[in-house]
């Protein structure tokens, strides 16, 4: 997804993955909730003031407690 800076937001790029939906897929199986491409690592954008801002939207959408893990994290734009 490409997103535009603006009012003083920055656009941050982040890669992850579900550690949860990539054990069962090792296993030939399926998460009840999650999509399979999910064992895979999924590129998002978010736009934020700041990393720490756009730390806590992306904890938020895709939260560590339901298996989610954050591979890398950069600042595409300003």
């Amino acid at each position: 997804m490409l997103l535009a800076s603006c009012d003083g937001h920055q656009v941050f790029e982040f890669t992850l993955y579900n550690k949860e939906v990539r054990s069962l897929v090792k296993e030939n199986q399926s998460h009840c909730f999650f999509d399979d491409h999910w064992a895979d690592v999924q590129k998002q954008d978010v736009k934020a003031k700041d990393e720490s801002e756009a730390r806590h939207k992306i904890e938020h959408r895709f939260p560590s407690h339901d298996g989610f893990v954050l591979e890398t994290f950069v600042l595409t734009s300003v």
